[in-house]
């Protein structure tokens, strides 16, 4: 892929006469139109110009199922109607005339959206020759400057995302106002389909779902647990570097800890139905903090005890409508690299610089970039001015401390406390939601959490949530993309295939192999198919990132010929340099081969 397509997201896009969202909600209506010629009787959603695209829901009449082979039937409709030179024209008219003109329209859907304008709000119309859409604009002056557009793809949706409602059909595209943007974008979607997590899970062997056991419940394979593996002992091993101590909370409790907690009364949509153990509803959990606290809980705490740190890798589960599961990226059961953090209001620009160092340390060992946003005190909120005004000026302080600039996001912050949120950007310039580093009045409310003082009195701990990789469902699913299946050394399920030229070396990589396992490498001999290239092929389609080739040569002199995953060929080296460079790659948690 081309630095040019890379780098998509950050161009500097073609200007027109009027903005790209105005382009492409006129070209939603030009899809429209242009769906309605093809099949008469068809019913109108919305139509919205979203980030790069934009789509529109249809009901269409009985009978008829459009698929993506439909796409350049329409396309072709498109180009005629637009090539036609049609002005786009605005009427406003009364509520009871857009009510007889909806109906005269057989348009059902655009009546509901009529009976949510409110009284006083103008109601209009746009046409382009006899089509016309009741919308509240604005549009480009005519269909002639529709150009540079593709139909992407057809989904299903339902009616004002209501799964009880009517299931519509989506169409969705993209315009711009060059045809280079345009060949740019599709290249750019065309190398995203390519890195498609759940494409890769399929070709390399990585994961699967079973809509039989449930939709949104992942199973790890072995090619896909090995690096989660690695990525939870590096976790592990960085947070007890930093004074975490690891807890383990069980996956079920009553439904009065989660009445304490609030999430019953405010999650209650997301948690599963209870179930009667005992005469006693239990819940699983879709937390993990009520959990820390009843550890916390335990015993008296004082004020020499503190910050205390608890970290967990901690499985939830939440309800997610089936409509938004999506591979590993949505999901209803993940496991989160959750900790929590009990300080004194003292203690807590402290420790949020610690948190802050952690994430930043973290998050680029995987090669991401990343945008902070400090979100600050919304409407409704607990707890005074002083306590906000200290939690937001130690995030702030913390971000300043260790170099990470902070855009402020106001009135986005949790109801009870401000945060920073972490936005990482992948290979392909895309942003992925990452860490969270939040400060919670409520819970220690709530549950009524205290210490001793040093004035030997009873205190109200600060509580800090914090997140760095997430969930790992998601961080790992998004590693896969990232990375395009190609994991660096330290990650990869099989790190060194040893490759016997002949038969006759096989016994030669078969030691070697020995020797690697023994220096804690995952290596595996490759001598299946019949000549040196099919065994080579067959490492490269593994993703597998070294290659030591091994002849007659290599066995005299107790050395490999290296090649790469990236068919790059580096020659002869002694076994003994090929083991030192690997264990040195390995340490520094190289990105690059």
């Amino acid at each position: 892929m081309s630095a040019e397509q890379v780098s998509f997201l950050d161009r500097k896009l073609a200007a027109g006469p009027y903005p790209l969202d105005t382009l492409r909600h006129s070209t939603a209506h030009l899809m429209a139109s242009a769906v309605q010629k093809l099949w008469p009787g068809t019913r109108f959603g919305v139509g919205p110009s979203i980030e790069h695209r934009f789509y529109y829901d249809f009901a269409f009449p009985e009978g008829v199922r459009l698929t993506d082979e439909d796409l350049p039937r329409i396309e072709q409709e498109m180009r005629r109607i637009a090539n036609e030179k049609r002005p786009f024209s605005c009427t406003t008219v009364s509520r009871d005339e857009a009510k007889q003109r909806l109906a005269a329209m057989g348009q059902p859907y655009k009546l509901e959206i009529l009976s949510g304008i409110l009284e006083g709000e103008p109601i209009t119309f746009y046409s382009h020759g006899d089509w016309q859409d009741l919308c509240e604009g604005p549009h480009v002056a005519s269909t002639e400057q529709l150009k540079h557009f593709k139909l992407l793809s057809v989904a299903g949706a339902y009616w004002r995302g209501d799964e009880k409602r009517d299931q519509l059909t989506r169409l969705y595209g993209t315009a711009f106002w060059s045809k280079d943007d345009l060949d740019s974008y599709l290249a750019y979607l065309e190398e995203c389909e390519k890195r498609d997590h759940r494409t890769l899970g399929r070709s390399l062997d990585l994961f699967s779902i079973h809509p039989e056991v449930g939709p949104g419940f992942i199973f790890w394979h072995p090619n896909l647990a090995i690096p989660r593996r690695a990525i939870e002992e590096f976790w592990w091993s960085e947070h007890q570097r930093r004074g975490y101590q690891p807890v383990y909370t069980p996956h079920l409790a009553s439904e009065e800890l989660f009445k304490v907690s609030g999430h019953l009364q405010n999650y209650g949509d997301l948690m599963y139905s209870p179930m009667d153990i005992d005469g006693q509803n239990y819940r699983v959990k879709p937390m993990n903090c009520p959990g820390h606290i009843k550890i916390f809980q335990s015993q008296i705490r004082s004020y020499r005890d503190l910050p205390i740190r608890y970290a967990e890798l901690g499985t939830v589960y939440r309800y997610e409508r089936s409509g938004v599961l999506h591979g590993m990226l949505r999901v209803r059961g993940f496991t989160q690299d959750d900790s929590h953090i009990f300080c004194t209001h003292e203690q807590l620009e402290g420790e949020l610089v610690g948190v802050l160092e952690l994430v930043k340390f973290l998050v680029r060992t995987f090669g991401y970039q990343f945008r902070a946003y400090l979100a600050t005190r919304p409407e409704k909120s607990i707890g005074g001015n002083e306590v906000w005004e200290h939690a937001t000026r130690a995030l702030g302080n913390a971000a300043e401390r260790t170099g990470i600039s902070t855009e402020v996001d106001p009135g986005g912050g949790a109801f009870y406390g401000p945060k920073i949120d972490f936005k990482l950007k992948d290979a392909l310039g895309r942003e992925w939601q990452g860490p969270t580093v939040q400060c919670d009045f409520n819970l220690p409310e709530r549950f009524a959490l205290e210490y001793v003082g040093k004035d030997n009195l009873r205190h109200r701990p600060v509580m800090v949530h914090r997140a760095v990789l997430g969930s790992f469902e998601r961080f790992v699913g998004g590693l896969v993309e990232h990375f395009s299946g190609r994991f660096p050394l330290w990650l990869s399920p099989v790190q060194i295939a040893l490759i016997p030229i002949k038969d006759e070396q096989e016994e030669y990589c078969r030691s070697l192999r020995e020797t690697l396992v023994f220096e804690g490498f995952r290596a595996q001999v490759y001598a299946q198919g019949t000549n040196l290239n099919q065994r080579v092929k067959a490492a490269q389609q593994d993703q597998v990132p070294y290659m030591a080739v091994c002849g007659g040569r290599e066995v005299e002199s107790k050395a490999v010929s290296l090649r790469l995953r990236t068919g790059e060929n580096r020659g002869a080296m002694s076994f003994e340099s090929f083991v030192a460079m690997l264990k040195e790659k390995r340490a520094a948690k190289a990105l690059d081969l």
